[in-house]
Parts: C-alpha cells; sequence; structure tokens
C-alpha cells in the first residue's frame, strides 16, 4: 500500500486500504496487479487520468510525420526530364520526407532492366549530399523501386535544390 504522497503504508487488507482511501476521499488504485502481494496506491484517478492526457496530447504536438513521395521514371526518360524530377526528388527530401523512386518497364524494355538500373544509380548518385539510400533499386514485376531518405545531418528545408549532377 502507497499513500498520496509517495510514502509506503505496508502491507494491509484491502477493506483496511479502501477505507483509508475513502477517509482521504480519493481512490485506491491497484498500480501493480501481478506483485506478490499485489501493490495499490491512494490517489485522485481522474486528475490522474487528466494528466496522462495532457501529456498523450503534449507528446502528439511535438511528433513528426514523415510521408513517402512517389516519383515515376522510365528507361528513355530525357536528360532534362530527368533533371526536372531529380530537383523534385531533392525538395522532397530537403522538406524532410523520403522519396519513393519508380521505374517503370513496358513490353521489350524488360529485356534491359539494366538500364533503369543505371538510370536509378545516377539519380541516387547526384542526390548523395542530401539523400541516403535506404532501399537500393530492387525489380518487383514490372517495375524497380528504389527508395530515398533524406541524410540524417541534413537540416530539413536547407539549401535551394540539385544544381549539378553527374552526366554519363
Amino acid at each position: 500500500m502507497i499513500s498520496a504522497d509517495g510514502v509506503q503504508l505496508g502491507i494491509m487488507s484491502p477493506e483496511e486500504a479502501l477505507e483509508k482511501a475513502q477517509g482521504l476521499d480519493l481512490d485506491l488504485v491497484e498500480v501493480a496487479p501481478l506483485a506478490k502481494p499485489p501493490v495499490c496506491r491512494i490517489m485522485d484517478y481522474g486528475k490522474y487520468r487528466y494528466e496522462q492526457s495532457k501529456k498523450a496530447r503534449e507528446a502528439k504536438k511535438k511528433q513528426t510525420v514523415i510521408q513517402i513521395k512517389e516519383i515515376k521514371l522510365r528507361p528513355k526518360t530525357d536528360e532534362h526530364d530527368f533533371q526536372f524530377k531529380a530537383r523534385h526528388v531533392d525538395r522532397f527530401l530537403r522538406s524532410g520526407h523520403k522519396a519513393k523512386v519508380t521505374m517503370m518497364f513496358r513490353g521489350r524494355e524488360m529485356v534491359h532492366t539494366e538500364l533503369g538500373k543505371r538510370l536509378l544509380d545516377r539519380l541516387a548518385d547526384s542526390l548523395k549530399e542530401v539523400a541516403q539510400l535506404e532501399q537500393t533499386p530492387r525489380l518487383e514485376g514490372r517495375n524497380m523501386i528504389m527508395i530515398l531518405a533524406p541524410r540524417p545531418d541534413l537540416k530539413v528545408g536547407e539549401g535551394k535544390g540539385v544544381q549539378e549532377t553527374v552526366k554519363e
């Protein structure tokens, strides 16, 4: 048995403990039911629940939600389009989101999946100062998927974007 101010009162019968709690106009709460003997505490249970919900709300305010932004490419994507999409991925990463890059193959392009992999590797290489590879390019059906995450040392909202990329 533990009192309202945290002092241990010792072992007592449930009736005696309940009587003490009612005498103080507080609640008797079982805090460790599996202990031998079970541990109970005298407290204002309504106030306790209110404080717990207040802490939970405060913790929820401070949490950040990371979204996964997706960008799709094809093996025949032109240089300008590649640069344009690379800037988008850069912007996603700098704002703190992850980026899922999907390389889509159609028809006979499936025979040359290495072209798509090379393009994905080039994208990852051009973004190496802002991104870390979370999932290497992996073929799933007709799509090759790669996931990039912002580097841990990258400040959110830092920089302008990709200025220069590696040319093949």
